[in-house]
């Protein structure tokens, strides 16, 4: 097999434009390990599994490549490099080892800030206004080696989770265009990476999305927007039964009164916050379907309801 060879780990949209930037640069891709697709989730992004088998590539899923035998696998293709996009597993040392000349990860954030899972979700919930791609040598802890490269990009101030993962999948592929020349060449750039503490971020779980009214109107803006669909969504208690709140947007109206309160002004419907903010409730659901806001506007009048 001539040219530079690598084994892809991979998943989600990352995944297939960076799998697609290696094979536009005449890398082999002898193997594209993927993860299997769940049925219990929205899967809203393009499939590492298709983009594979529409290459003719050899595929396999955790489910027919135990470790044991992956490593052995690996072992015997001696690739050049080891690539994961987006995977969903941390990858042990004897797969990192394989790798004749390095084991890279792409992470969707501004390394070292945001380590861990859910990045672009996380960065939008503590409110930042930008976050970007990290392209990385990998070593046992996760998210914790050397740095090859990095990309910006804005998180703007209503900019939804898939809209900030849109902009970072653009920047991942960008970071690996320019990055590979010199990775084949053996000129790449390796940048120590510090180890922030308070920077490692777990699994955000749909209870998450539970809004607390009590708190500023910015931080529940920034928690609908980092949960809006096709993620598990935000959600609250209203009038005594569940409201899912796909989007808002920070107001400048004032509160009616003091407190946590639903009110209805000018054909629209606001919550008002803790610290006095407020937010437009742009669009949202019950467990009879979306919400006429306009219709609720009118129904509650003068009469604002409390949130609990």
């Amino acid at each position: 097999m001539s040219g530079p060879t690598a084994v892809v780990f991979a998943y989600h949209d990352v995944g297939v434009r960076c799998l697609k930037a290696l094979l536009s640069a005449r890398v082999q891709v002898p193997l594209v390990v993927t993860v299997a697709d769940d049925p219990q989730e929205n899967r809203w992004y393009a499939s590492v599994a298709q983009t594979a088998a529409d290459y003719g590539l050899e595929t396999l899923t955790p489910a027919t490549a135990a470790l044991p035998q992956l490593a052995t696998r690996l072992a015997a293709l001696e690739p050049d490099f080891l690539f994961s996009f987006y995977y969903r597993s941390l990858l042990p040392a004897p797969l990192l080892r394989a790798a004749r000349r390095g084991a890279l990860n792409m992470h969707g954030s501004l390394l070292p800030r945001y380590r861990g899972r859910a990045p672009v979700n996380w960065a939008i919930l503590k409110g930042e206004r930008e976050t970007g791609a990290t392209l990385h040598y990998m070593v046992e802890r996760a998210d914790a080696g050397d740095i090859v490269d990095q990309l910006a990009v804005p998180i703007l101030i209503d900019d939804d989770a898939r809209e900030v993962f849109a902009k970072v999948t653009v920047a991942a592929e960008s970071i690996l265009v320019r990055s590979l020349p010199q990775l084949i060449a053996g000129t790449a750039p390796r940048r120590t990476q510090p180890i922030l503490p308070g920077e490692y971020f777990g699994r955000r779980t749909p209870a998450d999305g539970r809004i607390d009214w009590t708190r500023p109107a910015r931080e529940i803006h920034d928690l609908v927007r980092a949960v809006a669909p096709p993620f598990p969504g935000a959600f609250a208690q209203v009038g005594g039964e569940r409201w899912d709140i796909h989007r808002t947007r920070l107001s400048e109206r004032p509160a009616p009164r003091a407190g946590a309160w639903l009110f209805g002004a000018g054909g629209s419907v606001y919550a008002a916050c803790g610290g006095g903010g407020v937010v437009q409730i742009l669009a949202a659901a019950d467990a009879r379907g979306p919400l006429d806001l306009g219709r609720v506007a009118q129904s509650l009048g003068t009469r604002p309801v409390p949130l609990g």
